[in-house]
């Protein structure tokens, strides 16, 4: 009955992430299809986060693909490099998440190699200010930290974030067994040459091959406001 209903609240955060996001992101792994069966193909947009549910709070995370600018002689030069998006939302009731309360935390590719890196009685901690180098440097504090568990098996992933500008101290913590944390790592693992955009120096180009496309520059407006 638990998987089952972890199954509903997955399908139902990428339901909202579809109408929340639309035409904004275009990023995610393709999953296989059989052309043998009679089952649509995807049109272009895949959202496949990986969501960990537990009493207090979920956490979804999923990559951000770089964007590029073109540049003499049709070559692309990287514009923004990519990152892996931590979402954290606030349980509201027995297995229910409140997506409106929802918090967001971009690890870059230096800080995912740390995580990738983490043994099992590993700690990391990472700080975070949205509008660093503004005039409203240090309004929003985001602080995010993974610690292990006593025994070892597991860890547990906390994200604060404060707003003085709201006067507001919000707090998330999801505990990750080590085999969430496993799945963690190896989807860590093979998005990092994507956020860094490496596979399209190696030919490996994100694109209908492998089901990754990167963000349209008509989005990046939109993105920076998200983008912690």
């Amino acid at each position: 009955m638990m998987n089952q209903a972890r199954s509903l609240l997955s399908r139902s955060l990428c339901d909202q992430r579809k109408s929340i996001f639309q035409g904004n992101f275009k990023a995610g792994f393709t999953t296989v299809v059989d052309s043998s069966k009679d089952v649509a193909k995807p049109s272009g947009r895949v959202f496949a986060p990986y969501a960990i549910f537990k009493g207090k709070a979920a956490l979804s995370v999923e990559p951000v693909l770089p964007t590029f600018t073109k540049v003499e002689h049709g070559n692309l030069r990287i514009d923004r490099r990519g990152s892996v998006m931590m979402t954290f939302m606030p349980a509201s009731g027995e297995r229910k998440y409140d997506w409106q309360k929802k918090q967001l935390f971009a690890l870059s590719p230096t800080e995912v190699g740390s995580l990738i890196s983490m043994g099992s009685h590993d700690s990391s901690e990472f700080f975070h200010d949205p509008s660093m180098k503004s005039s409203n440097a240090g309004q929003v504090r985001k602080s995010l930290s993974i610690k292990p568990l006593a025994d070892g098996n597991g860890y547990f992933i906390s994200l604060t974030v404060v707003n003085s500008i709201l006067n507001t101290n919000d707090r998330f913590v999801v505990p990750v067994t080590t085999a969430e944390f496993t799945v963690l790592k190896t989807a860590f693992s093979f998005a990092l040459p994507h956020i860094m955009g490496w596979d399209k120096i190696t030919g490996q180009a994100g694109t209908a091959a492998h089901g990754i496309t990167s963000l349209p520059k008509t989005d990046q407006a939109h993105l920076s406001l998200e983008w912690v």
